[in-house]
């Protein structure tokens, strides 16, 4: 930094360096997805070149899936998108707008969106349960390559397939 900046020109500093910060998340997620079906090592070669761990440079991407430049809202962080990614679409659109209008801190935007379906520290009814699941390791490695084929965790890729065998959308072998 140069010796002398007046108020407004450090301010200046400091606004177009939050802003690639903010940005540097989307584009390392948006780098992830676009070499997804390219580049095997992408993750590592991210990982050693970032710094960043596996599982924030995973974060990104999803979020990148999840939010198209087009409904990204530029005033509003990365994090903000996150905090509002389990909700169906049209309501993350309505949170993101609200938070932008009102200048919503993330943890601002976090409190309010307390209580509603699909939120973490909810009791109520239909939240998520825990399923304890013992397999084979054969099993095991087989399900993590396809995993990792399908660029999601092991956890994602199971609850993709049995989401889609419970409404139809896979065929399942019977058993016995």
């Amino acid at each position: 930094m140069p010796d002398r900046l007046s108020i407004s020109e450090w301010k200046s500093v400091g606004d177009r360096l939050a802003a690639i910060a903010v940005s540097s998340a989307w584009w390392l997620g948006d780098c992830l997805v676009y070499g997804q079906n390219r580049f095997r090592e992408r993750y590592r070669r991210a990982i050693a070149e970032t710094s960043l761990d596996y599982q924030t440079l995973r974060n990104y991407a999803w979020l990148a899936r999840k939010f198209p430049v087009s409904r990204r809202r530029d005033s509003l962080s990365v994090q903000h998108h996150a905090e509002v990614a389990r909700l169906p679409e049209a309501e993350q659109d309505m949170w993101l707008s609200q938070a932008a209008e009102f200048c919503w801190s993330r943890n601002e935007l976090r409190r309010r969106l307390k209580g509603l379906p699909g939120d973490p520290d909810s009791t109520s009814l239909g939240e998520p349960a825990s399923i304890r699941l013992e397999i084979a390791q054969h099993r095991r490695k087989l399900w993590e390559g396809a995993a990792q084929r399908a660029d999601c965790s092991l956890s994602e890729w199971m609850l993709s397939v049995l989401d889609s065998a419970a409404t139809g959308g896979a065929e399942v072998p019977s058993i016995g």
